[in-house]
């Protein structure tokens, strides 16, 4: 038996992994978009979602949808909700990467703040969006 040595990533779960690399590569640009559209909307449209299908976009995640959901998975997202309700918009940028059938909270308080990355990276919502989304296309799946 060989200690140390991992399981080859699966398919399914190998979004996760890229969701991952690509949030750690672009938090300025997440931040900067989760305080443009806190600014635009508040928490009236829900939590943004990153849905990887059919290709990554940006979507928004209606708290009743989140709360159905865990409903319907037994409560198994009763942290997340509890997580979405605390949620401090100025100081930490919170969305749900969705693919495969399955959801991934992505949380992080990123330095600057997200008030200060979005007056730093000087583009708007729509900037912002089209970026993000040219470079989710480019290096996710």
């Amino acid at each position: 038996m060989m200690f140390g040595s991992t399981q080859p990533e699966s398919a399914d779960s190998k979004w996760r992994s890229q969701l991952d690399k690509f949030v750690k590569a672009n938090q300025p640009e997440l931040a900067a978009l989760s305080w443009a559209l806190w600014l635009e909307h508040g928490n009236s449209q829900g939590t943004i979602g990153i849905d990887l299908q059919p290709t990554p976009h940006f979507v928004y995640c209606p708290q009743e949808a989140i709360e159905k959901l865990n409903d319907n998975v037994e409560n198994r997202l009763q942290e997340i909700l509890g997580i979405i309700e605390h949620h401090q918009p100025e100081v930490e940028v919170l969305m749900i990467g969705i693919g495969k059938g399955e959801v991934k909270l992505i949380q992080f308080a990123p330095e600057p703040s997200p008030p200060d990355c979005f007056a730093q990276i000087c583009k708007d919502v729509d900037g912002l969006l089209d970026l993000l989304e040219q470079r989710m296309n480019e290096n996710l799946f």
